[in-house]
């Protein structure tokens, strides 16, 4: 076990323990302006203060999944996420999972005080069957009228192939304003094989899962798609699968993006973005994301009053 993580069993569920997750976003800046993460910003907006991001919260089902599939779960696992309620810093969160075949796990995270964070698929590929994000999406009604995503459809690729790295002591920029070893100091759940390659069994060390969302997202407006702003944004779903994984860290790989589906919600227009991550000749695929991205309607000065709700 490359965990040192406490897990608990009970009538075939494993829990970890109650973590207290870092907000490591509050000086995330995009468009000219602070994100949602921000405490001014997320008061703003309506919310109590600025959130944990969501794919923190993966980190505490790492320990829970290798111990069910070992380091197959860095080669070929899926997680696919929906979340529920926004954590704060200062809340703590567990994790659940509950193995319901060879090759799959329902997940769930809890506050302390019971309320649901977020649910998830777990499965272990190469034959995924349909995750959670998938029947979700699958469910979606027409997106209808579109304002600040008016100028995106169905199919848009991104401008250009987007070469990408991650090294230990990289800043991932203004998105991402720290590093991956700035991020292990404070990850929920450690292990050897993040940051030392005689320890990893690939002889190489590898990034944690909820940095492969750095990975894919922080180089995203190389991308060109139109999307009206200036905006504040949030991730409502997400979906992190290997292919032909573990993703080491400081290697370089390629970056293709798709938009595969568009909504809306009361508060938001969304769409949906599919990250593709492939090795650096662009020829082997590695791992990718189905991200959910919810633009939040009266983040946006110039929308239409009487659409928003």
């Amino acid at each position: 076990m490359s965990f040192d993580t406490p897990i608990a069993e009970q009538d075939g569920v494993f829990a970890g323990p109650f973590r207290a997750p870092a907000n490591m976003l509050i000086e995330q800046e995009y468009g000219g302006h602070k994100s949602i993460h921000d405490d001014a910003e997320a008061e703003r907006l309506g919310f109590k203060a600025g959130p944990i991001e969501g794919p923190t919260h993966f980190s505490q089902f790492d320990p829970l999944l290798v111990n069910l599939w070992g380091k197959d779960w860095f080669e070929r696992g899926c997680i696919s996420c929906h979340y529920k309620n926004m954590v704060v810093e200062g809340e703590e969160v567990q994790a659940f999972i509950k193995p319901v075949s060879e090759t799959r796990a329902d997940c769930w995270a809890l506050k302390a005080d019971g309320t649901p964070v977020l649910e998830a698929s777990a499965t272990l590929g190469p034959d995924h069957g349909e995750t959670l994000l998938e029947a979700r999406m699958a469910k979606l009604r027409p997106a209808g009228e579109l304002i600040i995503l008016s100028d995106l459809s169905v199919g848009m690729v991104g401008k250009q192939d987007e070469p990408i790295v991650m090294a230990a002591d990289q800043n991932m920029g203004a998105l991402y304003p720290f590093s991956l070893t700035e991020k292990l100091a404070k990850i929920t759940e450690r292990t050897t094989w993040y940051d030392n390659a005689d320890a990893s069994p690939w002889g190489k060390a590898i990034v944690p899962t909820e940095m492969i969302s750095v990975l894919a997202e922080y180089s995203n407006r190389m991308a060109g798609f139109p999307v009206k702003g200036p905006t504040i944004g949030l991730f409502a779903d997400l979906e992190i699968r290997y292919v032909n994984g573990p993703i080491f860290v400081g290697e370089p790989y390629l970056i293709r993006r798709e938009i595969v589906a568009l909504s809306q919600g009361r508060r938001t227009e969304n769409y949906w973005t599919r990250t593709r991550i492939f090795d650096q000749t662009g020829t082997t695929q590695m791992a990718e994301t189905l991200l959910n991205h919810g633009v939040l309607k009266h983040s946006y000065d110039a929308y239409p009053k009487e659409l928003l709700a």
